[in-house]
């Protein structure tokens, strides 16, 4: 047993030694593996991914008794450098020499003796052409591309000769888009015409403008601005591979730690360049100003202006424009004071008008109590309440009290809208005549609350009762209803005609927006403070004195408070006995 084994390691260890020399003759120790190169098609427009960071190589060798050459690169989004190299072999290549792995002529060349020559380079987002002649002792010529930022795509053009006519449209000398006038929707762009366009009617045809916008930045080129539309309709349709992005990224880190460059299919031919089809341009044909219009106010756009070539779909851009669009013309926003008892009136019927107010509350809470009332004319009436943009109540206005608490907010922006009105105006309270020629109006006061937590409570009912056991030719008792808070009410009289009492004169002085203010201090008969703690006792009578016999009267209460617009009860007409 023991022999056997003794026997099986020296075999081992002989075979072992073997495997060294096979290996030295067949790979160097300093032979890196590399996969096959791409050679760069003449006369056909090449797609290249340049992955972040590394280093993308393409090949190519010119005919004998070529004049000249012409290299373009156009990069799609991002900056990227490039150069391009002639490199000269000392000694041809080894035609018997094996190799371990698979190599394509470029590698063979890349690894013999001899010299390299950079010819060309460039860092930059645009395209860049070299045009000139060929090196003389050029073996192969070798095209670097590389992105810093992140993974990018670049399309390179070769043509061997003098440079082709109408592959790429051609530029004029001052590529700059300049903005004619701008407006609240719309903008004005003109820019100097392409000589493809002017210099060959021939091909009039075959050329357009299209202009871009955005509300982003300007795009370098028409690829650019393809796939950030892409990006926008992948993000909004919500299709993103999570398995994917998962698993990619490490397996493309451990693919390039392998390799050192990134096949793709080598070339486009200029038929099936860029797609054109799905573009929704903001104006095309071959006019070179543009109006852009339906465009929102106060905002920013980017413009952008692109020649295209619709036979060999290709492209040049344009240095796109900046503009922002003028703001709305605003209506004056009137500034409400401390406790003000204001009077918004809309006089003439047409169309929508509108009203702004600002109010700002004192104290460190912040807080405020806006009182509302609709007024004549039967008008729908809109009030909005907003504060730094964002909309906090929003509500009709009634004949009913309105109140809108305010909290937390430094400034608060009123907006009334009343549909069916052209001008309007704001008075102050003075008559109540002016009830009878307004087609809308609205009676506001606004007044901040230093200690409130809420809206004050209101009256379960605003009627008024007379008691007829207690009516005499000298006085009336009247009772109306009050609130758990104490406030002040105050009764005024008014004595009718005999016209008056036979027309019903208590429904003309029903208008809830008669306030105290528009009363003659003749007419008030008393003011009293009343509280109570139970609103189902909240009960408060008066007797009314000093009254002819046989004589009618209308009798209005209002709640006077602190805070908000009084409330008017409704109007009640007694009539005195004649004889008692």
């Amino acid at each position: 047993m023991a022999l056997s084994w003794c026997l099986c390691a020296t075999v081992m260890l002989v075979w072992g030694s073997l495997l060294p020399q096979v290996h030295s003759v067949l790979a160097p120790e300093n032979e890196v593996p590399l996969r096959p190169a791409t050679w760069l098609p003449e006369g056909k427009i090449t797609s290249v991914t340049l992955p972040k960071g590394r280093t993308r190589r393409l090949y190519f060798t010119l005919k004998k008794k070529t004049s000249a050459m012409l290299v373009t690169v156009s990069p799609c989004t991002l900056p990227i450098e490039w150069s391009l190299a002639a490199r000269t072999l000392k000694d041809k290549p080894l035609k018997n020499l094996q190799w371990i792995t698979k190599k394509s002529t470029p590698e063979v060349w890349w690894r013999g003796p001899g010299t390299e020559e950079k010819i060309h380079s460039f860092t930059g987002d645009t395209a860049d052409t070299y045009n000139g002649p060929p090196h003389p002792h050029a073996s192969v010529y070798i095209l670097r591309l590389r992105s810093k930022q992140q993974t990018s795509r670049a399309t390179v053009f070769l043509h061997e000769g003098p440079g082709p006519l109408g592959i790429f449209p051609l530029m004029p000398a001052d590529p700059q888009v300049h903005t004619l006038g701008v407006g609240m929707t719309s903008v004005t762009l003109s820019w100097a015409p392409s000589a493809s366009i002017t210099s060959l009617p021939k091909a009039k045809n075959g050329y357009d403008y299209c202009v871009l916008i955005n509300s982003l930045q300007n795009y370098p080129s028409l690829c650019a601005a393809k796939e950030r539309k892409q990006r926008e309709k992948d993000q909004n349709q919500g299709k993103k591979e999570k398995k994917r992005q998962e698993t990619w990224p490490i397996l493309k880190e451990w693919w390039w730690e392998q390799w050192d460059s990134y096949p793709e299919t080598p070339s486009l031919p200029s038929s099936l360049g860029e797609d054109f089809n799905d573009l929704q341009c903001a104006c095309q044909g071959t006019e070179n100003v543009c109006t852009v219009s339906e465009l929102l106010p106060d905002t920013s756009y980017y413009f952008d202006v692109f020649v295209i070539d619709k036979v060999n779909r290709t492209s040049a851009a344009y240095k796109g424009a900046f503009a922002r669009t003028h703001e709305e013309a605003r209506a004056a926003v009137v500034p409400l004071r401390e406790g003000e008892l204001r009077w918004v009136s809309f006089q003439d019927s047409g169309s929508n008008s509108q009203q702004f107010f600002s109010f700002r509350p004192r104290g460190w809470k912040q807080s405020g109590l806006l009182t509302l009332q609709s007024c004549g004319g039967g008008e729908k009436i809109k009030v909005t309440v907003s504060s730094k943009g964002q909309v906090l109540n929003s509500q009709g206005v009634g004949t009913d009290l309105i109140h809108i608490w305010l909290q937390g907010s430094p400034s608060y922006l009123i907006h009334f809208q009343q549909g069916g009105t052209t001008t309007s105006q704001v008075t102050s309270l003075t008559d109540a005549a002016r009830l009878e020629s307004l087609k809308a109006s609205v009676k506001m006061q606004v007044s901040s609350a230093f200690h409130r937590r809420g809206v004050p409570s209101l009256p379960s009912t605003l009627q008024i009762k007379s008691f007829n056991r207690l009516r005499g030719c000298n006085s009336v008792t009247l009772a109306w209803m009050g609130t758990e808070e104490r406030s002040l009410y105050c009764v005024y009289r008014r004595k009718l005609s005999s016209f008056d009492e036979e027309a019903g004169g208590a429904s003309a002085l029903n208008a809830p927006c008669l306030g105290p203010e528009s009363r003659s201090d003749t007419e008030r008969v008393l003011c009293k403070y009343f509280q109570e703690l139970n609103p189902r006792r909240a009960v408060t009578t008066a007797v009314i004195g000093g009254l002819e016999p046989g004589m009618a009267y209308v009798f209005d209460v209002y709640l006077m408070r602190r805070w908000g617009i009084p409330i008017k009860y409704v109007s009640k007409m007694v009539k005195t006995r004649k004889e008692c």
